[in-house]
């Protein structure tokens, strides 16, 4: 069984891997969290790409550690590595259209076009899919 501290740590690592992706694959342009805290605080969103990038993070350590604890809730365990692996991919799944439909949709007030949705969808299963070969391996549990 995964540890509150693995899922933390879990999440800090597919959050690194997954915002890698996003910077390889995105426009250069900050991440849509960026725009949540513009929203906020006033101004544009490219005037809180850090704050953006921070708050990314910190929902990714946090997403991580819901995943941990969770999955054993639910009654499944993250003990072999391939279940594990694929239990992540989705959630990776869960946490993009939750994070499309709520977040950018509902909340930020973006239409998200094709282009955005296939990288919100790639870098969330990368995420999902890092997220749980590392809690599948072990490591920290």
């Amino acid at each position: 069984m995964a540890s509150l501290l693995a899922g933390l740590a879990g999440g800090l690592v597919a959050t690194i891997v997954m915002t890698m992706v996003m910077m390889t694959m995105g426009d250069g342009g900050p991440p849509p969290t960026a725009a949540l805290v513009a929203k906020f605080a006033g101004g544009d969103p490219e005037d809180y790409a850090m704050p953006g990038m921070l708050l990314h993070l910190l929902y990714g350590i946090g997403a991580g550690a819901v995943f941990a604890v969770g999955v054993p809730a639910l009654g499944l365990d993250l003990d072999s590595i391939g279940v594990a692996v694929g239990l992540g991919l989705v959630y990776g799944v869960v946490l993009m259209i939750g994070g499309m439909a709520f977040w950018m949709r509902t909340i930020i007030g973006i239409e998200p076009d094709r282009d955005t949705i296939t990288l919100f969808g790639t870098v969330h299963v990368v995420y999902g899919v890092v997220l749980g070969a590392f809690l599948g391996a072990g490591i920290l549990a």
